[in-house]
C-alpha cells in the first residue's frame, strides 16, 4: 500500500484537487487498491470546509469525481503513516517539517520536483486560477506516477 497525504495551506484547494486528480489516476488505472490518498491543511483556517467551489468546478469541467472530503491540519502522526507527505509550495514544507519536527525520513516532497522543477503550485485563493493549478497538478501527478514505476513501487 503508497500511501500519499497531500498538503497546502487551508486544504480546499490545491490539495484537494491533487487528492481527488491522483484517486481519478489510480481508480482508472486499475490500480486504486494499491494507494491511500488523503490531503490535509498546514494551517487551522479551513477546518471542517469542503473543498473550495473553484476546484469542485474544475474536477466537474474535466470530467473527475470530487473526493468527499472536509479540511483537516497535518499532524506529526501523519508523518509517521503516510509515505509520501506532498506539499505545492516552500511555504507549505517548512510548515510541513515544522508540523512533523523535522524529515529524517526523506518522505516530505514539492508536487512539481517530480518532474524536475522547485516551481511552487500558484495558491488558487489567490490567484483565481483554478486552470493553470490543475495543468501544475496533473504534471506533477503524472511525474509522481512515473516515479513510482521506475522505483518498481507500482
Amino acid at each position: 500500500m503508497i500511501k500519499v497525504l497531500f498538503v497546502c495551506h487551508g486544504n480546499i484547494c490545491r490539495s484537494t484537487l491533487a487528492q481527488s486528480v491522483l484517486q481519478d489516476m489510480v481508480n482508472k488505472a486499475g490500480i486504486a487498491d494499491k494507494f491511500e490518498i488523503d490531503s490535509a491543511a498546514t494551517s487551522r483556517e479551513e477546518i471542517g470546509n469542503g473543498p473550495h467551489y473553484g476546484t469542485v468546478s474544475k474536477l466537474r469541467e474535466v470530467g473527475i469525481p470530487v473526493v468527499p472530503h472536509r479540511a483537516r491540519q497535518m499532524t506529526r502522526a501523519d508523518y509517521d503513516y503516510y509515505d509520501f507527505l506532498i506539499g505545492m509550495d516552500t511555504y507549505n514544507i517548512s510548515n510541513m517539517n515544522r508540523i512533523a519536527g523535522g524529515d529524517p525520513d526523506g518522505k516530505i516532497y514539492q508536487l512539481l520536483e517530480f518532474a524536475g522543477s522547485k516551481r511552487s503550485i500558484a495558491d488558487p485563493w489567490y490567484t483565481g486560477n483554478f486552470d493553470e493549478t490543475y495543468d501544475d497538478v496533473t504534471e506533477g501527478l503524472d511525474a509522481f506516477m512515473e516515479y513510482l514505476e521506475k522505483k518498481g513501487l507500482i
